[in-house]
């Protein structure tokens, strides 16, 4: 299914977003056993009264609010209320998010495994594009889990690395199997979409051990996207993440647009998918873009799912 392309359903157009400056950001790794399936742990933290940003299209987050409420609002025009423990499902495109602060959020970056090991290899085509409440999505020991972590955390009584061992210990004995076959497709679009900003489906499709039509499924099942479309969002998120790092050189600038057929072709792709114009990268209004956009997050985070692609990661 390819995202939608009407942009009239964004209620932030033209609002001022929250000043990164006023975000506090740490990661938290999981532990080895977790690694497959949580790609990284993070304990947001804002204290303004009302916080807007645009959370990019990505990879599914499961996420205790333990200050803070708000709402999301995705492009077919529907609205989504936070719970206390959140699954924001894959997204096809940029979703806007109103929160009624303080805003203190801990959660966990999913891998496309552990998407479906935790929802028993639901469809993230067909339940994208959400935010829903885990205790009904997964299991309903998730919400005594967020209870507990909530009450100690504003007891002040949870380090970032106490929430990380709560929500593994809850985590752990949720997983499900996944098929060994398809979890290794996974292992194979990930490094796919790392070969290149601009990855060709032909060359996955002679990799993948699966027909055409199987290949299409499949993908569109555990990463949201058909592989075209899942191409056309990493190529525009990856970009997004090297036009914001200003220390990028200008040959790679360069090579970045080139991936575009014009200047405006790249803004409509930053907007679906990154909820930015590439004018907006440096404006400093980017909370969630710089969280879940930072190089690092193609880099670092294991599984590679979306690494940097190697023809701009000469830089190491």
């Amino acid at each position: 299914m390819a995202p939608p392309h009407n942009l009239d359903s964004n209620p932030l157009a033209g609002a001022e977003l929250t000043s990164a400056a006023l975000i506090h950001l740490d990661y938290i790794p999981p532990p080895p056993e977790l690694a497959p399936f949580v790609t990284t742990y993070f304990l947001f933290r804002c204290e303004e009264p009302r916080i807007a940003d645009i959370q990019p299209a990505g990879v599914g987050i499961l996420a205790v609010f333990m200050q803070g409420r708000g709402e999301m609002f995705f492009r077919d025009g529907r609205v989504d209320p936070s719970h206390l423990v959140n699954v924001m499902t894959p997204l096809a495109a940029a979703a806007p998010v109103l929160v009624e602060g303080p805003w203190h959020a801990f959660g966990a970056a999913l891998s496309p495994l552990g998407w479906a090991a935790l929802t028993g290899c639901l469809s993230a085509a067909e339940h994208g594009n959400r935010l829903r409440d885990a205790a009904e999505l997964i299991d309903p020991s998730l919400h005594a889990m967020g209870q507990a972590m909530a009450a100690d955390y504003n007891a002040g009584r949870l380090w970032p690395a106490d929430c990380a061992a709560m929500m593994s210990a809850a985590l752990g004995p949720l997983l499900r199997d996944v098929p060994g076959a398809h979890v290794a497709l996974m292992g194979r679009v990930a490094d796919w979409l790392g070969q290149s900003l601009s990855p060709r489906v032909d060359d996955l499709a002679r990799n993948a051990l699966y027909s055409a039509r199987q290949l299409q499924r499949l993908v569109d099942q555990y990463f949201g996207l058909p592989p075209k479309q899942l191409a056309r969002k990493y190529r525009a998120l990856r970009a997004a993440a090297l036009l914001a790092d200003p220390s990028l050189p200008p040959d790679q600038v360069a090579l970045v647009q080139d991936q575009f057929y014009d200047q405006s072709h790249m803004i409509r792709e930053m907007r679906l998918f990154a909820g930015r114009t590439p004018a907006r990268l440096g404006a400093g209004d980017q909370p969630m873009l710089s969280a879940l956009l930072d190089l690092r997050n193609f880099r670092e985070i294991t599984p590679l799912v979306g690494a940097v692609a190697q023809d701009v990661d000469a830089r190491g």
